[in-house]
């Protein structure tokens, strides 16, 4: 195992660098001073995938909560999308925010990661699509039914931020480190 040492230039430097890795380590509770180069080249991947999914989830989160707090205008908005026959739309209302809210709660802990960010992108494909199809057939004026405060009108914008959504949940999936968890993790 290849090892990584703290580069110093003169003693007394060497000398503060050990003692500010050694009140780190103390602070982080990591086990020894000297990391393997996997580790280091890993982190920030895992870093990269735990912000991702951190973000992905709590959108998806607080949109299900948005839709869920006011059934009726969601299923009012799933209306004007004009996709789904009448007897569908009370399921669907009901269906797609519960589908958010599992996707965003699965995407939080690592353990279930692989399931939220397959469920999220699952989601987002099929919303992306649907705002795609309402668009082609000249229906930009409603709102899209992303859940928040304010109204977003179907538009090509949707669709993009909906395809970097994508790649952020993707980013998710990204391998993260198998080590405790720390204060400084918080």
């Amino acid at each position: 195992m290849t090892l990584v040492r703290p580069l110093a230039r003169s003693p007394a430097a060497a000398r503060a660098g050990q003692v500010a890795a050694a009140a780190l380590l103390a602070c982080t509770g990591l086990a020894r001073a000297e990391l393997p180069v996997e580790q280091l080249r890993t982190e920030p991947l895992a870093v990269i995938g735990h912000t991702a999914a951190a973000s992905v989830g709590a959108l998806l989160l607080t949109g299900a909560l948005a839709k869920l707090r006011d059934m009726a205008l969601f299923r009012a908005t799933l209306d004007n999308y004009r996709l789904l026959p009448e007897a569908a739309l009370g399921a669907a209302a009901v269906a797609l925010p519960l589908a958010e809210l599992a996707a965003g709660a699965l995407l939080l802990p690592t353990a279930s990661r692989a399931a939220g960010t397959g469920l999220a992108l699952l989601l987002l494909v099929l919303v992306t699509g649907a705002v795609a199809w309402r668009l082609a057939r000249g229906g930009g004026a409603i709102d899209c039914g992303c859940g928040g405060s304010t109204e977003v009108p179907l538009s090509r914008g949707l669709i993009a931020r909906n395809a970097v959504l994508m790649l952020l949940t993707l980013l998710a999936a990204l391998p993260a480190l198998d080590r405790p968890t720390v204060w400084l993790d918080a």
